[in-house]
């Protein structure tokens, strides 16, 4: 049996690799998307006291630290029952908003951007995002890395730093804004809207303007029916921050709505022997392996699945893009999986317009920003929408707030059998009996990848079973008198 091995796969965050076995016709037997590391935070954070928590899961990645800061507050407000004041929410959606512009401008322009502005097939050595400045211009480079400079600035004003924020604590922050510091974050906002609508104009006229690369979106290969995941808010809008999971199945019909607190009533993990990485599914449904359809509890947390699961978008001109993604590709639900890099855009535009209503909001440089937590800390849930997928960290304490136990489902995690599929079907419908292997179809490959913008960094955590070891001894006149080597 031959087999294919892309190593390292590459535009993602984290460590990967692809294993394509060929039977002797030629054609894809099966492949095997191999995820080499081990997550160990779950367990080296318990017997930590639970308030250091948004501090030590936001260095689990340094591309989406964020993510786990609020879902690791909002997991302690819950352990010590305590809400926090209005100004507090709206402090902490409005840092989370300033740093999905930036993750979705990143994903968009660096990630996923090359494969269409270059094309699938261009050189490697063009294929990245200094080829996609040359060809669309630098003033376009200036604009992308002005609105990641502005995103984050805002994660800094609010949370102390510009990466790992700091401020986030059980019953709200450690400290407020100014209303001159509201105002630039507001200015800066209305420059992140029209920077979207840009953005949404030139996927316009790069991607659905080629017909090559809309027929790619619209084909087969990168289509799969799966159910989706996302939060929502009491109206039933798209809601990164706060609200509670909505879960549509592949025919677009609600199966759970559920609050964080619930998660576990819904969702259960299921391990393989071939990786370290879980694999999410909907326990009312079952494990029903690598398959999709209505009977297979495989399902996605990604901008797709997010305005699948939604009735819309929660800001005016973002919905307005949100009716035209549905009129353009036929109605709901999309499983056209390369028309997420189109609702990430539309994401970004939102992301955009609520750094403007809650920078606004004169209430948000109040100074009452903080509620004293007084109840005994117990068991908390916190949920947010990562920009990959729904985030959850389950924490269980003791009396003193030390943590007994720690779960928690990541974004990319939820997407895990999505990627499997989508990778070994991209595989299958390339790869026949005499099919030359070139690198321009293995990328075709990772295009399946890089749809659900994954992060195994976040995902996983290195902790491999055995560690390198080099041992030198050496005479006092630097001879070299024995060495040792392990796993080198």
């Amino acid at each position: 049996m031959q087999r294919i091995t892309i190593d390292p796969i590459t535009r993602l965050e984290g460590h990967g690799k692809i294993e394509i076995f060929l039977n002797e016709e030629g054609d894809v037997a099966n492949t095997y998307f191999q995820i080499p590391e081990l997550r160990g935070f779950e367990r080296f954070c318990v017997g930590r006291p639970v308030e250091e928590m948004p501090l030590l899961t936001n260095r689990i990645c340094g591309v989406c630290p964020e993510a786990h800061h609020m879902a690791a507050a909002k997991a302690g407000d819950a352990v010590y029952h305590v809400d926090p004041p209005r100004t507090a929410k709206m402090l902490r959606e409005l840092l989370y908003s300033g740093f999905y512009f930036t993750d979705h401008t990143t994903h968009f322009y660096a990630l996923a951007g090359p494969d269409f502005v270059m094309g699938p097939d261009a050189p490697v050595a063009e294929r990245n995002i200094l080829g996609v400045i040359h060809k669309v211009g630098l003033e376009i480079g200036g604009k992308v890395i002005q609105a990641r400079k502005n995103g984050h600035h805002i994660v800094e004003m609010i949370g102390g730093r510009k990466v790992h924020p700091a401020t986030s604590i059980p019953g709200g922050l450690t400290k407020g804004i100014t209303k001159a510091q509201a105002e630039e974050i507001a200015a800066m906002g209305r420059w992140g809207i029209e920077f979207a609508q840009f953005s949404l104009q030139l996927f316009t006229d790069l991607v659905l303007g080629n017909k090559t690369y809309l027929d790619l979106i619209l084909g087969d290969i990168y289509r799969h029916e799966t159910y989706y995941m996302g939060m929502v808010d009491a109206n039933n809008k798209i809601n990164f921050y706060d609200g509670k999971v909505s879960v549509v199945g592949p025919d677009g019909t609600r199966h759970a709505l559920y609050a964080p607190r619930e998660y576990t009533e819904w969702i259960a993990e299921h391990v393989e022997p071939w990786t370290y990485l879980k694999f999410p599914y909907l326990k009312k449904v079952g494990w029903k392996g690598f398959v999709e359809g209505k009977d297979s509890g495989v399902y996605v947390a990604s901008p797709l699945s997010r305005l699948n699961a939604s009735d819309g978008m929660a800001t005016p001109l973002a919905q307005e893009q949100y009716e035209k993604f549905y009129s353009t590709l036929g109605g709901k639900p999309v499983h056209q999986r390369l028309a997420t890099h189109w609702a990430r855009l539309v994401e970004l535009l939102y992301a955009a317009e609520r750094i403007v209503e809650l920078a606004t909001d004169p209430e948000i440089y109040s100074d009452n920003f903080h509620t004293v937590p007084t109840e005994k800390p117990t068991e908390g849930v916190g949920i947010v929408e990562a920009p990959r997928g729904t985030l959850t960290h389950h924490y269980h304490t003791d009396e003193r707030g030390l943590l007994t136990k720690v779960n928690l489902i990541v974004g990319t995690t939820n997407n895990y059998a999505p990627i499997q599929m989508s990778t070994k079907k991209v595989a299958q419908s390339l790869i026949k009996k005499g099919t030359v292997v070139t690198e321009g179809l293995t990328n075709m490959i990772e295009m399946a990848f890089r749809v659900y913008d994954p992060c195994f960094g976040c995902a996983t955590h290195s902790l491999p079973g055995q560690m390198p070891l080099e041992v030198i001894i050496r005479a006092p006149d630097g001879e070299v008198l024995r060495e040792f080597k392990q796993n080198c």
